[in-house]
């Protein structure tokens, strides 16, 4: 043990067996977006000690899957394995984008954008994170002030300037807040990738329980920054699979919209698995509005109004919900925020959400259509699919809110001689609609061979989602599935992404 005598990780372990774990969680303090105004001196304080026993202690919980035996094998596998997983970008030419998938011959919260815009490079200055009375020397540009979509950064692939890796995403130097949103989770590297002693951060997680949300809470009571999020569950909702991110800074928040969980080889640290996420920042308003959005001075858009329809239907706490009007959103007027909330809606709701929330954004960006449109769809999870519900995309995708696919049904379960001939307008309008998905739409999906020459193979291949009893199925749309494979050779896809231009016959 004479190599090791000196390392933190392991006397903080040791520790950690010692000490008696009895004492009561410490009280948290209220966060919000806006915590510009809130001076350092009100977060709770700590002793260097303290919090290398706070780290130590929270990744030895089962939440964290960690144990001293686990930290010490880490340990040593980093003392003989000195370079990073995450090696500088590479000094080679850059190239330029090309597809992100191709195919065998044919060629995501969701964001919707009515048209491309340009990024802009952030300057190498740095932000103070001192309170907000004091001026930095030289404020931080805004790095994406339009929206951009990046593809995840790969480990043992070329980096050519469209890829990014997620401690360029996070900025951990500057971040205030971090509200996380996620399916999958692996916090011990996580909180690797953010400092939870400086940055306040709350996980929006899934748990379908009070036992499981009490266990959560349990095994981060002694984190002081850390705030747990479960959005409802009830009844016949069985997932919590959104992804989202809202990332606060002295100058600015920014909005990330990933197809990746908050897993290393989501974001391409094992070189297996690549995703991609739409990243939008957008500045702080140079004053704060009236606290009632409902006086404020300007209109929120329609990207703004339908975040904050998620974030309350997610049940993140009204102060942080109410913090996002302290930010100009002017910059999302072309773009539109598309979710999916689980369970039943009645009332108006059920227009605000899913394929027919896709369908009204569609509206409102002025996209709406009644000419023909091909649909690429790129997906990593293939469910047991019919024309029935591609016909509801197809509509979305053409700015349907829902309302003709409902009405469609309708008729067509009608039984009366008097309803026969709006039963076969119906059924004609179906099938017509049913050659034109034929047609029109693919879904890009990987194939076993994909798959198991791909660089991690099939043992990596878990998180790409498919039964053979579906593609069996009767009715299974098999004549739309193509093959999906990365340009970046060896990647598998992760990614979700619905491409619609117009149809040229």
């Amino acid at each position: 043990m004479s190599d090791s005598d000196d390392d933190p990780d392991l006397k903080a372990a040791i520790a950690l067996s010692l000490q008696d774990q009895g004492h009561p969680p410490q009280q948290k303090e209220v966060i919000d977006l806006d915590d510009s105004d809130t001076p350092d001196e009100a977060l709770p304080v700590q002793s260097s000690e303290q919090v290398d026993m706070l780290q130590t202690r929270t990744s030895l919980n089962s939440m964290l899957g960690l144990n001293r035996k686990a930290m010490e094998a880490e340990r040593l596998a980093r003392k003989r394995k000195a370079v990073s997983i995450s090696p500088p970008p590479s000094r080679a030419a850059k190239v330029a984008c090309t597809s992100t998938a191709i195919t065998n011959g044919s060629n995501a919260g969701s964001v919707v954008q009515s048209r491309p815009a340009p990024s802009i490079k952030t300057s190498s200055s740095t932000i103070s994170t001192a309170p907000s009375s004091v001026t930095p020397a030289e404020p931080r540009r805004l790095e994406f002030p339009h929206g951009v979509v990046k593809k995840t950064w790969a480990f043992g692939h070329t980096r050519t300037g469209d890829d990014i890796k997620i401690e360029e995403l996070f900025q951990p130097d500057d971040l205030n807040l971090a509200v996380l949103s996620s399916f999958q989770w692996d916090i011990a590297w996580l909180f690797r990738k953010i400092n939870v002693q400086k940055t306040q951060v709350v996980l929006v997680m899934q748990a379908k329980d009070n036992a499981t949300k009490s266990q959560y809470r349990r095994e981060t009571a002694d984190m002081p920054n850390l705030r747990l999020c479960f959005p409802s569950m009830d009844g016949q909702i069985n997932c919590m699979h959104s992804k989202l991110m809202l990332l606060s800074y002295p100058t600015h928040i920014r909005i990330v919209v990933p197809t990746a969980n908050l897993v290393s080889y989501d974001w391409g640290e094992s070189g297996v698995m690549e995703n991609m996420a739409f990243i939008i920042d957008l500045p702080r308003l140079p004053q704060l509005p009236s606290p009632n959005p409902d006086t404020s001075s300007s209109e929120p858009t329609f990207f703004a109004r339908e975040l904050i329809y998620f974030l309350q239907a997610q049940g993140l706490a009204p102060n942080i919900i109410q913090s996002l009007h302290n930010f100009d959103f002017s910059a999302t007027k072309h773009l539109a925020f598309v979710h999916t909330i689980g369970g039943a809606h009645t009332g108006t709701a059920w227009q605000r959400t899913g394929s027919c929330g896709l369908g009204r954004a569609i509206q409102r960006l002025h996209l709406a259509t009644d000419e023909p449109l091909n649909l690429d769809f790129i997906t990593s999870s293939v469910g047991s699919l019919n024309f029935d519900f591609l016909s509801a995309i197809y509509l979305a995708a053409q700015g349907d809110d829902g309302t003709t696919q409902m009405a469609r049904r309708v008729l067509l379960q009608g039984k009366s001689k008097k309803e026969q001939r709006e039963r076969e307008n119906a059924a004609r309008e179906q099938q017509l609609l049913v050659e034109t998905l034929k047609r029109n739409f693919r879904i890009y999906f990987p194939t076993h061979d994909t798959v198991a020459n791909s660089t991690g193979g099939v043992d990596c291949g878990g998180t790409i989602c498919f039964q053979a009893k579906w593609w069996e199925a009767e009715g299974f749309p098999r004549e739309v599935m193509r093959d999906c494979r990365s340009v970046r050779r060896g990647l598998l896809m992760h990614n979700k992404v619905l491409l619609s231009f117009p149809f040229f016959p």
